[in-house]
């Protein structure tokens, strides 16, 4: 059985019930409005987010999940979503997970506002069924990807990013979202239990942490991902093999290889040489090094929760996570 299916067991029928509720909740009066947002449902990812929201309300609980375990994942995955439509408009993407995205397909005014569409019927989920705690985690977790997204674009035009710095970035811009669907699970089920609502959300945002450094490994690797490699360097990206390789290495070193990416990031001879460079200065290898820490420290926030389906499917999610082929 494949990981995703086994991380799956346990919520399996909440998953099923969660797919009905979602489809349910972007339903529009307008006919092109609903063409775009089927489009959207029927070309989903892993569901990761949603997967979070769950098997954290089951942990934590017992076993349980309610109505707003429910509404929850569906504001999650709305939100998401339209961050997803928004950031292919922003980055002029013509795909996302292997098909042609919104913009794509209908432009870049019509994208921006079927992500306008999707936040507000999130919002209006939430505030509907006076779920104002949620609402406040799930708010916090927009305004820091944007923050998030902003600083790094601020960074990436000097790029004189510091590692502190690199951190900040990826814990708002990727944590962020994840430590949102742990502590919303948590709260969702158990609002009164302030300690272990932020027990997870701190267990979300180092998984998320990780993932993203997951994903800048893959900028080195050959490995059959949905990027190529070197796209980070193309896009002038600091992520933190090539961070650490530029705080390791001579002023002459740093001055090629932050020109090559300034000005030569489209030169696919030198993009090679520059991904050849970060991995003799262990630039990787310190990476890989950084993701297992905030892996294992996420794995020790788990410990004091009872043996159940559901905490071995998190404990999997989070390997799965740093192990992950793409």
């Amino acid at each position: 059985m494949k990981v995703v299916e086994q991380i799956k067991q346990p919520i399996g029928d909440e998953m099923e019930l969660f797919e009905r509720k979602f489809r349910d909740s972007m339903s529009s009066k307008v006919a092109l409005l609903n063409r775009i947002t089927h489009y959207i449902v029927n070309r989903k990812g892993k569901q990761m987010r949603p997967m979070f929201v769950f098997l954290t309300a089951k942990m934590v609980s017992g076993g349980m999940v309610n109505e707003r375990t429910y509404r929850g994942a569906a504001v999650i995955e709305l939100i998401h979503t339209a961050t997803l439509v928004h950031d292919d408009v922003v980055d002029d993407s013509n795909r996302r997970r292997g098909f042609f995205s919104v913009n794509a397909l209908w432009k870049n005014k019509i994208a921006v506002l079927v992500g306008d569409f999707l936040l507000s019927k999130g919002l209006l989920l939430s505030i509907d069924n006076n779920d104002f705690d949620l609402l406040k985690i799930i708010s916090v977790a927009v305004r820091e990807m944007s923050e998030g997204e902003l600083l790094q674009i601020e960074k990436a035009r000097r790029l004189d990013i510091t590692e502190d710095i690199y951190y900040e970035i990826i814990r708002q811009k990727t944590a962020t979202l994840i430590a949102a669907c742990c502590s919303l699970g948590a709260c969702a089920v158990n609002p009164e239990d302030a300690e272990v609502v932020e027990r997870m959300r701190k267990f979300g945002e180092l998984i998320g942490m990780a993932f993203q450094i997951k994903d800048d490994l893959f900028d080195y690797t050959d490995d059959a991902i949905g990027k190529p490699t070197g796209i980070d360097i193309k896009e002038q990206k600091m992520t933190l093999p090539l961070i650490y390789a530029l705080n390791h290495c001579s002023s002459k070193e740093k001055s090629w290889v932050i020109n090559s990416v300034k000005n030569h990031n489209k030169d696919k001879k030198r993009v090679r040489e520059v991904i050849q460079f970060v991995k003799d200065k262990n630039g990787l290898a310190y990476a890989e090094q950084k993701m297992v820490q905030f892996q294992q420290e996420a794995l020790l926030l788990l410990e004091n929760f009872p043996q159940s389906p559901y905490k071995e499917a998190l404990t999997l999610m989070v390997n799965y996570v740093i192990e992950r082929k793409k």
